[in-house]
């Protein structure tokens, strides 16, 4: 049977303009999940990849506020800590919509160490920003006490933090082998915990994130995928995107993806990681990558929704 790996975006779980309570998360999530149903009631061998943007954020902000009364944790601590609860957050709600479709199959939350390179450049010039937006005096206060890196942003200082590239999934081979016995396994949430291997230590963490498509497309390498799936809370790829020119693209080929990427149109932070992603897994292997909205994921699979990329 084939493997396909699905990554959810974060912001698709916690969308813009809510509170982004745990109720409203949950309820997000059940909605996310009937193209995941549908796939496992067919026999696919599947891996879930979530994000944790939004999440993550607001872990910096309880460390923020928290400072005076415990010890506040490091940023690769955060994201294993929101691996933990997204993933209990979609593996219970998956267990309760296989049950409710007769689907007999077991899920299983890993969390997960993603191997990057101790050198990569940017570590050492991070740019992603992250958490709330802070007035002048309140970032340089909390520069200084947390040891976090700032930066202006339109609404006010922001934290940035480092995001280098994926190389290679620690746990690959275990989450190879529950996929291959037919469970449902939610692996490299929030991209994976960035570490590294120290040449006496072994193992160690890397106080950074991960892009999950980037981390979703090296997982579907790792476990022999054939289809990676990155559900997101826009329909499509789209050309000129919020322009008066914005075009929905349907269909690319690995060439044209590549083209595209070149050109500058999708934007560094938004759907330029997930293009890079398909363009990465297909050139890898992979028989085809699908982009779509989280409500779109069964039209999605059958190729009535979202934009494909092939080789």
């Amino acid at each position: 049977m084939h493997t396909i790996v699905i990554a959810l975006g974060g912001n698709a779980l916690a969308p813009e303009g809510q509170e982004g309570t745990i109720t409203e998360q949950f309820a997000h999530t059940r909605e996310s999940l009937g193209a995941i149903v549908e796939l496992a009631a067919n026999g696919w061998q599947i891996a879930i990849v979530h994000g944790n943007g939004p999440q993550v954020g607001n872990e910096m902000v309880r460390q923020e506020m928290a400072r005076e009364n415990v010890p506040p944790l490091p940023l690769g601590v955060l994201v294993a800590g929101t691996e933990g609860w997204i993933g209990y957050m979609i593996q219970q709600s998956l267990q309760n919509a296989l049950a409710r479709a007769g689907v007999p199959r077991q899920v299983v939350t890993v969390v997960t160490q993603v191997l990057v390179d101790p050198d990569d450049p940017t570590l050492h010039h991070p740019t992603k920003p992250i958490g709330r937006a802070m007035d002048d005096k309140t970032a340089h206060i909390i520069a200084e006490q947390m040891g976090w890196n700032i930066t202006r942003s339109r609404y006010g200082w922001r934290c940035v933090i480092a995001s280098p590239r994926p190389l290679e999934i620690v746990e690959s081979p275990v989450i190879r082998s529950l996929v291959s016995q037919g469970h449902l396994v939610i692996a490299a949430g929030g991209g994976g915990t960035p570490v590294y291997r120290h040449p006496t230590l072994g193992l160690e963490g890397v106080d950074a994130v991960i892009d999950k498509d980037l981390a979703a497309a090296i997982l579907a390498r790792d476990i022999g995928a054939v289809v990676l799936m990155m559900l997101t809370d826009v329909d499509c790829v789209y050309t000129d995107f919020a322009t008066p020119k914005q075009m929905p693209v349907r269909k690319l080929n690995a060439a044209q993806a590549q083209e595209l990427l070149a050109s500058g149109q999708l934007g560094v932070g938004s759907m330029a990681p997930k293009v890079e992603a398909a363009l990465q897994f297909v050139r890898n292997g992979g028989r085809r990558a699908v982009i779509a909205r989280l409500d779109q994921g069964k039209l999605a699979v059958q190729g009535q929704a979202g934009t494909e990329i092939v080789p």
